[in-house]
């Protein structure tokens, strides 16, 4: 089932990208800002849950679904291209294995705990 899942993450990410050549945008640009959402761990500076509130506004396909309908039904195409953007890299996220965050730090995700395994 795990395979399964990220071969759909994959296929999502790999639809963003060609959503972002249908739009005209240069083949190289959804790469370059395709890590961008993840300036959102900056939160961390803070507190573990200001660091999973912001991580997982920017990280949550909900939101990026969100967006791309507000820009395709205001015909924002940056607004869509942001939304685009943040759905390929939630969806890259969760084909690694990272997930939305808890509370409780970094490491704890909807997927299970990231990071060095502990013996």
């Amino acid at each position: 089932m795990k395979r399964l899942l990220q071969l759909e993450q994959a296929a999502l990410m790999v639809a963003c990208y060609f959503a972002s050549l249908h739009l005209g945008y240069a083949w190289w640009l959804f790469f370059a800002l395709l890590l961008l959402p993840d300036s959102s761990m900056v939160g961390y500076a803070v507190d573990n849950k200001w660091g999973a509130a912001l991580y997982n506004l920017f990280h949550h396909q909900g939101v990026a679904i969100a967006l791309i309908g507000i820009g395709w039904f205001v015909n924002q195409e940056y607004v869509l291209l942001a939304g685009i953007i943040l759905l390929g890299h939630s969806a890259m996220d969760r084909l690694f294995g990272y997930g939305l965050k808890y509370n409780s730090g970094f490491q704890d995700t909807h997927l299970g705990k990231i990071g060095k395994k502990l013996n």
